[in-house]
């Protein structure tokens, strides 16, 4: 890869090959972890009702929003589909690259407030080593113009050996990434068996993966040295022990839910079967109430659209578009 930049011809196919997993948002980590914040388990809320906008849909993956009441939704075989505003689906799209989805690709995008574009990298699973090394993609932001070119101000720009697009490193698998209201990136990632986390990626900073982490191998025992702290790595904004597999992320802004729930962050959860609301102080997770446990789905994205009404998709063979109607 050119020292220069990133070709477009590269992008705009790594851009496309990842359309089943994309997002596009239009809209310094905290000294210690947070984990043990309150937990309320609530099936629905006396101010939400949930409708199918859309269903039929293979294991979707993404959501974004179209005029006139249409959504793009991408899926994971590697489709995208227009979902008209009756919730009639279209045909595939053609001219989508084939798309090989394997494991922990992370592959959410975000467009900062500057129009650069966010990516978040997964390791791959078996490349988990990668995630430490700069001179690959593996368990990386990156962080790149529209045109394919690596802005000046990135971190590893005149670092030899590094790829000039990492933004920062040592990332498991990020599937969700959305814009503060303060125009900050936050994003989250899964661990192992435990230890998901949510990070505010900073420029060249290395969040610890997998030398760090407050997960375990599945069926137990410790990755590494089993550490969970160490000298210039990064600790999580907040943890979840047990995991609940988190997928997709976004910060309400809307008043449509009354004042309480604008400005949380919303999560979706895959093996928890729910939908994470998470009251904030500042960069602080205080408080976190579980909505949605009795629809018992694996929550794949949340989006909030047009008219401030948040949006989500269920990831099964037979998934779902829903919305959160106030």
């Amino acid at each position: 890869m050119p020292r220069a930049g990133v070709k477009w011809s590269f992008v705009a196919t790594f851009l496309v090959a990842i359309a089943c997993f994309f997002v596009l948002d239009f809209a310094g980590n905290s000294a210690q972890a947070q984990t043990q914040t309150q937990i309320q388990n609530q099936p629905q809320t006396h101010a939400v009702k949930v409708q199918t906008a859309a269903s039929g849909l293979e294991h979707p993956w993404a959501l974004a929003f179209l005029p006139e009441g249409r959504f793009l939704v991408t899926d994971r075989p590697g489709r995208m589909r227009v979902v008209e505003a009756d919730g009639q689906l279209s045909a595939p799209l053609a001219g989508l690259p084939e798309v090989a989805s394997s494991l922990h690709f992370g592959c959410r995008i975000v467009e900062a407030r500057d129009g650069t574009l966010m990516l978040t990298l997964g390791e791959r699973y078996s490349r988990a080593q990668d995630a430490q090394t700069l001179g690959n993609h593996h368990g990386k932001v990156v962080r790149i113009h529209k045109d394919g070119s690596v802005p000046n101000d990135n971190p590893f720009v005149a670092t030899s050996g590094a790829l000039p697009e990492i933004w920062s490193y040592g990332h498991r698998n990020p599937q969700g990434a959305a814009l503060a209201p303060d125009g900050s990136l936050w994003m989250h990632e899964h661990g192992p068996q435990g230890g998901d986390e949510i990070n505010t990626p900073q420029a060249g900073r290395n969040y610890g993966w997998p030398v760090i982490t407050y997960g375990e191998r599945y069926g137990g025992g410790k990755i590494g040295d089993g550490i969970t702290a160490k000298a210039g790595m990064e600790q999580p904004l907040h943890y979840w022990v047990p995991s609940i597999a988190p997928s997709g992320m976004a910060f309400l802004t809307s008043e449509r839910y009354g004042k309480s729930w604008q400005g949380n962050l919303f999560v979706g959860a895959l093996a928890g079967q729910h939908l994470a609301r998470l009251e904030l102080e500042g960069r602080k997770v205080v408080r976190e109430t579980r909505l949605l446990t009795d629809l018992r789905e694996r929550i794949r994205d949340v989006r909030q659209g047009p008219g401030g009404v948040l949006y989500l998709l269920t990831d099964s063979a037979q998934g779902r578009l829903l919305r959160l109607v106030p």
